[in-house]
């Protein structure tokens, strides 16, 4: 790895275990009630363990969204407003790691030539060194832990080292968030779409009785007025229902 270069990574099997880590990071997936508390948590245990007497270390999560970088989680208030500043110039040490999938140290801000404008932006903020390791997702979305420090050559070879077992521990964890969240969503989905259909089809019901109609003329009465009064399907059955009922609230077997 050169002064200003990117690491391959080739830490190997010399990376550190981090069991009293992948410990916390197990207690975050458990306790956390969704992505941005679990990232913002992870973010303030990385911190924690690779700062040192001296070198407090800040922490920000970046992630990408509809191809555009967010600052999703971070250690403090200054982590945020760092990240935030190098996703308003829209290059920089930490995006160019998330985009190559690499990691990358820039151990001397005053000596770095690239991303000229962002970086005299935090030498001015007071961060002297950068370190972005980012996070294996396996495709299910593209992040990278940034890491600042306010002194030069603020990263050791072991801190390195630690980060990138952390980074990739951390990884593990944030997959399982990402699937608990995924598996949650479509139980919500499926349980919205279970309701729907019933109150449409109790709609569809009470329009037979009163028209002595078919379900097929029922069904058609009930979609020419969703579509005249450009209301949801499942609005207009409601308010049948609650013509018929009084009852604003439709309850089914669906709900909780």
């Amino acid at each position: 790895m050169t002064a200003h270069g990117h690491s391959t990574g080739g830490y190997g099997s010399g990376r550190p275990e981090l069991p009293d880590v992948d410990l916390r990071l197990q207690d975050l997936v458990l306790d956390s009630r969704d992505i941005a508390e679990f990232l913002n948590d992870l973010a303030v245990v990385a911190a924690s363990r690779l700062s040192t007497l001296g070198n407090p270390i800040l922490c920000g999560v970046t992630v990408i969204r509809h191809k555009r970088p967010e600052a999703v989680a971070s250690s403090d208030a200054e982590a945020h407003s760092l990240d935030e500043l190098q996703n308003g110039f829209g290059d920089g040490p930490c995006l160019t790691a998330l985009r190559t999938r690499t990691m990358l140290l820039v151990p001397d801000l005053v000596r770095e030539h690239r991303w000229e404008a962002y970086v005299r932006a935090a030498v001015a903020r007071g961060v002297s060194s950068i370190l972005a390791v980012p996070m294996d997702l396996a495709g299910e979305a593209e992040a990278v832990l940034n890491l600042y420090s306010g002194r030069v050559n603020g990263f050791s070879a072991d801190g390195i080292a630690t980060a990138e077992a952390f980074a990739e521990q951390a990884a593990g964890s944030l997959k399982l968030v990402l699937r608990i969240t995924q598996l949650s969503e479509a139980r919500n989905d499926l349980a919205l779409a279970l309701k729907s259909r019933t109150i449409i089809d109790m709609a569809i019901g009470a329009i037979m009785a009163e028209n002595r109609c078919t379900r097929d003329t029922a069904f058609g009465i009930l979609t020419k007025a969703s579509s005249t009064r450009n209301v949801k399907l499942r609005e207009v059955a409601a308010a049948v229902i609650a013509s018929i009922s009084g009852e604003n609230e439709i309850g089914t077997y669906f709900d909780e």
